[in-house]
């Protein structure tokens, strides 16, 4: 008989995370824009913290399929970038093309909130309701994706927060 992996509390706490962040995202429309900026604020780090502690597995043949449709995207990008109005874009300097540029290269918040909300909502659909192996699997590719491409715009995107934050009058 085989004993069934228990997740780790930071697995947990990943979990967890993701969903307070999804919901975030989800009811930007209903949030006053300070509320929404102070939620992302406290949430970012902490969700940058639990993705560096998840230990994945050794399992090459983890894939998750995609739950969020395009317009579901654009509409919570939409509802992000009526929130921030013309604190929405920020200038962005570490695009690999900022070298060969004499321009600067702008960038969204709400694009940025909304690719990290694609690959946790992701995420969250490939768990829900299934076994500590599928979660373990899960675990595993959203790691690897963080440290490949959505850690990076989520440093970006609490840079620009902070900015938002404390540069107020």
């Amino acid at each position: 008989m085989t004993q069934s992996k228990q997740l780790s509390p930071n697995s947990l706490a990943f979990i967890a995370l993701s969903n307070e962040y999804c919901e975030a995202i989800e009811t930007a429309s209903a949030a006053d824009r300070d509320e929404f900026v102070n939620s992302m604020l406290r949430l970012l780090p902490r969700l940058y913290i639990s993705a560096t502690d998840i230990r994945p597995d050794d399992d090459d043949m983890a894939y998750i399929d995609d739950a969020l449709d395009e317009e579901a995207y654009n509409a919570a990008r939409r509802n992000i970038e009526m929130l921030l109005g013309e604190d929405d874009s920020y200038l962005e300097v570490f695009e690999e093309d900022m070298k060969y540029s004499d321009s600067p290269i702008a960038a969204s918040i709400s694009e940025g909130l909304c690719d990290i909300f694609q690959v946790l909502f992701n995420f969250l659909e490939a768990v829900k309701d299934s076994t500590e192996e599928v979660i373990g699997s899960a675990l595993t590719i959203v790691s690897e994706d963080f440290r490949h491409y959505w850690s990076r715009p989520l440093c970006n995107v609490l840079r620009a927060l902070n900015h938002i934050k404390y540069s107020q009058d």
